[in-house]
């Protein structure tokens, strides 16, 4: 091990689809969260050809490291492409599985070099990963972190466990729950028992953050709101961190808006972006409608009707026996769209009826002679549940145990790119 490096804190990187969460390890909260997007300027490689054939070689090789040096990432990317339309978009990282591994390299050369601003080859490093990676891109990953940046070590979690991490104190080191992690890109409900995911049992939902965003625009379109064209996905997309809620009865809900307009609807003034005129319009019933699609998901999509409460219940059944009671006990959230106000209590809610309905129907059909014993269901809400996946790695990479877990360079350069399939899980933690 590199007693240099590990002397140092770790960088904790947590690539997300919509957002990327990245920071030293020991710290409470992220030192940024940037959307996962590239903005590379395309005009360099499409210079015209010259006459002669080294010229041509030359203007394409020095095109191409121009286009290497000419990116943005994060705001910065998203600014560039609006105002000059040289730079193309590029989001590398699709359904929580990297699509495009130039622009991610590219991405993690700018979150290194430009926000953290440290020497890769001072500071172990501890990657996040879908639950549903196919290994060979952890052999990518790994090739990456340990040819291009050179790192001392690397260790790539896989997020649920992280988030389960994070869950716990000091006092109460609980390794084994459901963690439901709601991101931007993709919902997933994974059961981790003794700090394994059961991949087996994992659910993946096809209703994430986005879509809430997509359903929020819909609805003020066809309420026909003032908003710009242009502008309405990312009014969409504050008026939901902003004003929405989760609610315990949609009907009651209509109800409540209609009988006190004023208390309910919000106004929204914004700017057009194209001309600077103000424009203002009103935020009303996709206040409570928006979160809705996660429990009521027909509401906006035909594809999928399945509630979000009934895929937890149907991980949990799908798990061994013997692991169900804990499971149902210790249910963890993780992710930005987790922080709708009250989410947590609906979803414990609707759970417990499903629980409850499911051991009278047993004891009807044994005719009342044994009576079951209840079951315990309860849902972890915490304050950093937006960037638990993060904290989790924070803490994890913390301990001792960390730097005897990770892949060193050494063992790289002698074994390859393979030994980054699998990651030992910390077996000292617990």
């Amino acid at each position: 091990m590199d007693s240099s490096a590990a002397s140092r804190p770790a960088v904790v990187i947590d690539n997300g689809t919509g957002f990327t969460k990245m920071g030293f390890a020991g710290n409470v909260e992220p030192c940024y969260i940037i959307p996962t997007v590239v903005a590379v300027n395309e005009s360099f490689l499409n210079q015209p050809r010259g006459s002669g054939k080294s010229n041509n070689w030359l203007a394409q090789h020095s095109a191409g490291v121009m286009a290497d040096l000419d990116f943005f990432i994060g705001e910065e990317a998203v600014a560039r492409s609006r105002s000059s339309s040289t730079y193309n978009l590029s989001y590398p990282i699709q359904h929580g599985q990297v699509e495009n591994w130039d622009s991610m390299e590219r991405f993690w050369q700018q979150c290194i070099f430009d926000y953290l601003r440290c020497d890769p080859e001072d500071h172990y490093f501890l990657l996040t990963e879908s639950p549903l990676t196919p290994p060979e891109n952890r052999e990518y990953t790994g090739e990456i972190m340990f040819e291009t940046f050179n790192v001392p070590g690397l260790y790539i979690a896989v997020q649920p466990v992280l988030a389960l991490a994070a869950g716990y104190t000091t006092s109460k080191c609980e390794m084994t729950g459901v963690v439901v992690d709601v991101g931007d890109g993709g919902t997933h409900v994974v059961p981790v028992a003794d700090g394994y995911v059961i991949g087996s049992s994992i659910k993946s939902v096809p209703i994430a953050g986005k879509d809430v965003t997509h359903f929020i625009q819909q609805l003020m379109r066809e309420r026909g709101e003032n908003v710009p064209p242009e502008d309405s996905f990312e009014v969409a997309r504050k008026v939901k961190e902003m004003y929405c809620y989760t609610c315990s009865d949609i009907v009651k809900e209509y109800n409540k808006h209609d009988r006190e307009p004023s208390k309910y609807i919000k106004p929204w003034r914004g700017i057009k972006p194209k001309t600077g005129a103000p424009y203002s319009c009103e935020v009303g019933y996709e206040r409570f409608l928006g979160p809705e699609i996660f429990f009521n998901p027909e509401i906006y999509s035909n594809d999928f009707d399945t509630p979000l409460p009934a895929v937890i219940d149907k991980c949990i059944q799908s798990a061994p026996i013997d692991t169900r009671r804990a499971l149902y006990k210790n249910i963890v959230l993780s992710g930005g769209s987790t922080m709708f106000k009250d989410f947590h209590r609906r979803l414990q809610r609707d759970l417990k009826k499903i629980v409850d309905a499911r051991i009278l129907a047993s004891e009807a059909r044994l005719g009342g002679e044994v009576k079951t014993q209840p079951i315990e269901v309860n849902v972890v809400s915490h304050p950093i549940q937006r960037f638990a996946v993060w904290f989790g790695g924070s803490v994890l990479a913390s301990t001792p145990e960390f730097y005897a877990a990770c892949h060193t360079k050494a063992e790289y350069e002698e074994y390859g790119a393979s030994i980054c399939r699998t990651n030992p899980v910390f077996k000292g933690m617990y």
